[in-house]
């Protein structure tokens, strides 16, 4: 061999052996800080105030470390993985806002619409019967429509019909009701929201002059999927289905028990030993969204990459306007300075921000909490979802300190 080449030739090889040691010493550093990372949240598991739960960080390009910790069900020992599912709680209202933009880019609504131009019955704050309601208004909690004691009281169905071994629902100080209770959307909110309801009171409406305040409606969001059912005549559920979950390829989500692999199902607890019996919500798109923390992950990622200009489910223009804040300060004098993940610090359409910038939004119901939320400067986002209410200091402690340990570690995989 000519030496010349010879030399060329050890030279190219010790650069290439040099680049797979040091790719080497990069993956041996990435497994050993994920490990690191699951080492402290088993730790933290053995609090004992949360019986299960799953985490994930991700970036615009893809989930960067998932796990789940503790067990989907405590009597049987079965494990919590990051493919158990379980509702979300009012996470499930980003999608909403996903949905409204998705149907004004195809022209079957605009989101300063009324809406009454839409429904099948008028709904108005009496205190303002002149000042249209616009499914803007809606969409960033300025409607004026409050969360009454019917929504509590008569939103939460149980799956079946409960036998004396189960557990009383009014011991769980949880208003659920029969399986029999059930009934379509948008008669629920006719109930609550028409003159002509039988639920329908003017407490059901403050009186804040439309478009002003920001105070939080789980009947306004119900009400904006409702509006969006009529203007793009399909279920939400369908729709959501065909725009935002088959998409990104959310194989395990969706919006009833019909929809998914019970058997994947979590089970829920009120505390570490009290099983919570399955239920659903009537007005299910403010909360009602079942899925793993896998997809909600592979969901939250196409939130990082929409904010940087590179989403798939919605136009540019579309996710500058989900992620615009939508209202001046003073539309906030409930604001707590101080809660880095306060996500009524300020909104975009369903999407919260925080005093620290963080984009995103939590959930509670019961036997469930979620948090979701983004750094849009570094693009690094995290995830928890726990199957066990948190009703005590020890509770939120264990929540907090899974949560902040994802913090600690997030910028590491960046």
């Amino acid at each position: 061999m000519n030496k010349l080449v010879l030399i060329l030739f050890i030279g190219l090889a010790l650069s290439c052996q040099k680049k797979r040691n040091s790719k080497k010493a990069k993956e041996d550093n990435r497994t050993g800080i994920l490990d690191s990372l699951t080492g402290e949240l088993n730790q933290i598991h053995k609090a004992g105030f949360i019986n299960g739960f799953a985490v994930a960080i991700v970036n615009q390009d893809s989930i960067l470390y998932q796990a789940g910790i503790g067990f989907a069900n405590i009597e049987n020992k079965k494990t919590y993985t990051e493919s158990t599912i379980q509702n979300i709680g009012s996470v499930s209202k980003t999608l909403i806002g996903i949905a409204l933009l998705k149907a004004q880019e195809m022209g079957k609504l605009n989101l300063d619409d009324s809406i009454n131009q839409y429904l099948p019955f008028e709904v108005i704050n009496p205190n303002y019967p002149n000042e249209p309601l616009t499914i803007r208004h809606l969409a960033t909690h300025t409607s004026t429509i409050l969360d009454t004691d019917f929504y509590n009281g008569k939103a939460y169905v149980l799956k079946d019909q409960q036998d004396k071994s189960s557990p009383n629902p009014e011991k769980l100080n949880e208003k659920f009701n029969s399986p029999d209770s059930h009934m379509p959307m948008i008669d629920f909110l006719e109930k609550v929201l028409s003159k002509k309801g039988e639920w329908y009171g003017k407490d059901g409406f403050s009186e804040n002059k439309p478009g002003e305040i920001f105070e939080y409606s789980n009947i306004g969001a119900t009400l904006a999927a409702a509006v969006l059912e009529i203007a793009v005549n399909k279920s939400y559920s369908e729709f959501t289905r065909k725009h935002i979950l088959e998409p990104l390829e959310m194989s395990s989500s969706g919006w009833s028990y019909e929809s998914i692999d019970l058997a994947n199902h979590s089970k829920l607890y009120s505390d570490p030993k009290t099983e919570i019996p399955l239920y659903s919500l009537i007005t299910y798109p403010d909360g009602g969204l079942i899925t793993s923390s896998n997809n909600l992950g592979i969901y939250l990622s196409e939130l990082v990459k929409g904010h940087s200009g590179n989403g798939t489910l919605l136009q540019k223009n579309s996710y500058n306007e989900l992620f615009r804040e939508q209202l001046p300060a003073d539309s906030f004098p409930d604001r707590d300075e101080e809660d880095d993940y306060d996500d009524e610090y300020n909104t975009g359409i369903f999407m919260g921000f925080t005093p620290r910038g963080y984009i995103g939004h939590t959930g509670g119901d019961p036997g469930i909490a979620t948090y979701m939320f983004f750094n849009p400067e570094t693009k690094i986002g995290r995830i928890l979802i726990i199957n066990t209410s948190v009703s005590n200091s020890g509770g939120v402690d264990e929540f907090y300190s899974i949560w902040n340990t994802l913090g600690k570690y997030e910028n590491r995989l960046k």
